[in-house]
């Protein structure tokens, strides 16, 4: 009696438009010079690598995002990907982007260095209606919100960072602060930036400065993110085939938490205290997970290109490449069953 070939996995369980999953199974139809036809919902993939164990294929351009069918021609069964859905285009992120109190997402068109774009960050609200929010920073690096609700961007080609009014109006929070990229506000309201030179700033309510940790210099966008317990992670990404995540503890300690990622950059954590982090090297990114507590990353999400990411006030995920930004909702996503 013959073998009758099953799908048995998919990973990982959620992509982007471009990304790579990989089917898993047993005795799919490969032949000499032959593949079986893969569709996506209704459209073809294209297939990168098979063998009878494994087809592994690309994203395809899908129109509507959400949990999506995936079949293999010849073979029964059914397996479904969560497909981010496009939210806004036409972006330069370099970071994560930001969310609001009320769930409305700040994106920035960051440009080259010193280019003065007439729009600096979007805001687009919950309904995917995208806006202009702000002009008149030069080289939006990163952005946070404060306890005071108002948003802080910082200016890699000033050094500075400008806090930026309900109006979108920018005013100039702190200076001299290196190649300003990450930003990251503690319960307490201090604010940390990590100058691409390897200095951490811990910046007080004022808009004072002061050097608070030291880490390798980075040839991109620092990206930082805050712990539950009060330490800061970092990543620091170079040229090097391996880069390190640092974690800071509040004292200024710095340890290498994680040291496996080519080019990690965006990071957050969820409600749940997961470790969320992008690895991007060579363009082929992917998001991955750290459960709480767990010291290995799991693999979530694929897409090319990635380089920040994002959590709505409801537990919702968004995710970045430099052009665009995709939605994921927690509500329909495996990704966060």
């Amino acid at each position: 009696m013959s073998p009758v070939p099953a799908i048995t996995a998919l990973r990982p369980p959620a992509a982007i438009e471009g990304g790579r999953i990989t089917v898993e199974g047993s005795d799919f139809p490969i032949g000499d010079s032959t593949l079986p036809e893969v569709r996506i919902g209704a459209e073809r993939a294209r297939v990168v690598c098979a063998s009878p164990h494994a087809i592994s294929v690309l994203i395809p351009s899908i129109a509507e995002g959400g949990p999506t069918p995936v079949r293999i021609e010849g073979v029964p069964g059914t397996a479904f990907v969560d497909i981010a859905a496009s939210l806004a285009t036409g972006l330069h992120q370099v970071d994560n982007p930001v969310f609001d109190a009320e769930g409305n997402l700040y994106v920035t068109y960051s440009g080259t260095r010193g280019q003065e774009v007439p729009i600096s960050i979007f805001r687009v609200r919950p309904n995917g209606t995208r806006e202009t929010f702000s002009s008149g920073v030069v080289n939006p690096t990163s952005m946070a919100m404060g306890s005071d609700g108002q948003l802080y961007v910082s200016s890699r080609f000033e050094g500075s960072v400008y806090r930026v009014g309900k109006d979108g109006t920018p005013t100039t929070f702190a200076n001299d602060l290196g190649v300003a990229c990450g930003l990251a506000f503690a319960s307490d309201g201090t604010l940390y930036v990590g100058d691409r030179s390897g200095t951490i700033f811990r910046v007080d309510r004022e808009g004072r400065a002061e050097a608070f940790a030291a880490v390798p210099a980075s040839v991109a966008a620092f990206h930082l993110a805050l712990a539950a317990d009060g330490s800061l992670y970092v990543t620091a990404p170079t040229l090097a085939s391996y880069d390190a995540i640092y974690r800071i503890t509040q004292d200024g300690s710095v340890s290498e938490w994680y040291s496996s990622f080519g080019r990690p950059q965006g990071l957050a954590f969820d409600a749940s205290g997961s470790l969320f982090v992008i690895e991007a090297l060579a363009g082929l990114s992917g998001l991955y997970r750290f459960p709480r507590g767990a010291v290995s990353p799991e693999l979530v999400l694929a897409g090319p290109g990635m380089v920040g990411l994002a959590f709505d006030p409801h537990g919702g995920l968004v995710v970045c490449s430099n052009e665009t930004a995709y939605r994921l909702g927690a509500r329909t996503s495996p990704l966060f069953q």
